[in-house]
């Protein structure tokens, strides 16, 4: 997510300090957070902040290849080192060396992987694939969805390396917990997309749908928060979106799920429920709006409709099928 470090919470306030502070020390750091609070803006900042600034940034999602894949990408190989190695690859450490190192999930890769992963940050120096030394001068960013400390005893992350990459430290918390933030992410968002798609610069939330945002608890985080914003844009329709959100539910089986969990009073699930409904359907709304709109300004062409919409063809057509538009 490609954003600027937005906040003025207390918790943000401290890792902007932090960050700071070790940005040109070349400790290794990783950063803990749900899916979706930023950590990639928080390396990100780190970069920009230290003198490698001028060198590359290169961020490997550990999960985003298969496992006997990553090796490769990550150490690189030589000429014939395996079947289908024609010519020579730099390793993404190689290609960043004197620069940054991203790794994405790293609480997911393998225990063998983690192995060549502790001699890299003890000695600067790994081997590709057939054989051939390699030294690398390269600053590590970790982060990590999972509780590193749970995976330890658990025996699925390496404690030699745990304590490796560990040196600092930086927790991100859920937008949840820093709901006073959410006025000016939702401001520097509005900004954003009205540069990008040309839209009205003087866009504002409505006061009810604020309303509705500093309720909502965003399991999805600033990434959620940012798509809503955008569709909001986009489809332009808050009269709309408001009445989806004031819209009463029915009675439906999830409604019917709550009410058996007898450990919450019946004024809880009278609040908790509309707000997730709400949410949902007020998300298939605002999408129906949007695709309809895609397809209307490229004159029905799904082609130039899915790049505008930046998904495949193939997840375009579902979504029409899903939501009732004509194919």
């Amino acid at each position: 997510m490609d954003i600027e470090f937005i906040g003025n919470s207390p918790s943000i306030r401290n890792i902007k300090k932090l960050v700071k502070v070790v940005s040109n020390t070349a400790l290794n750091v990783i950063i803990y957070g749900e899916t979706g609070v930023g950590k990639e803006v928080v390396a990100r900042e780190l970069h920009q902040l230290s003198d490698r600034r001028e060198k590359r940034f290169i961020k490997i999602n550990c999960t985003a290849l298969p496992f006997e894949l990553l090796e490769s990408e990550l150490f690189g190989y030589e000429q014939g080192a395996f079947t289908g190695a024609v010519r020579f690859k730099p390793g993404k450490f190689e290609i960043a060396s004197d620069g940054v190192i991203f790794l994405d999930e790293i609480g997911d890769i393998p225990l063998h992987m983690q192995a060549k992963l502790l001699h890299v940050l003890q000695s600067g120096e790994f081997s590709r694939l057939g054989g051939k030394e390699v030294k690398v001068n390269t600053w590590i960013i970790a982060a990590t969805n999972h509780d590193l400390e749970q995976d330890l005893r658990e025996g699925r992350f390496r404690e030699d390396l745990y304590y490796r990459l560990n040196m600092i430290k930086i927790d991100i918390p859920p937008l949840r917990k820093r709901k006073e933030d959410i006025p000016l992410l939702v401001k520097y968002f509005a900004q954003k997309y009205s540069a990008e798609f040309e839209l009205d610069k003087n866009f504002n939330i409505d006061s009810n749908i604020m309303d509705f945002f500093l309720q909502y608890d965003w399991p999805g985080n600033i990434r959620e928060l940012a798509n809503m914003i955008q569709r909001i844009m986009v489809m332009g329709d808050l009269d709309g979106i408001m009445s989806e959100f004031e819209k009463k539910p029915d009675t439906s089986p999830s409604q019917t799920d709550l009410t058996d969990r007898s450990q919450q009073s019946r004024s809880d699930i009278e609040t908790i429920i509309p707000l997730k409904l709400l949410k949902a359907s007020a998300a298939e709304y605002i999408e129906k709006k949007i695709i309809a709109n895609a397809l209307k300004m490229t004159g029905g062409n799904k082609v130039k409709a899915a790049v505008m919409l930046n998904i495949s063809y193939k997840t375009l057509f579902s979504k029409m099928n899903d939501l009732g538009l004509r194919n």
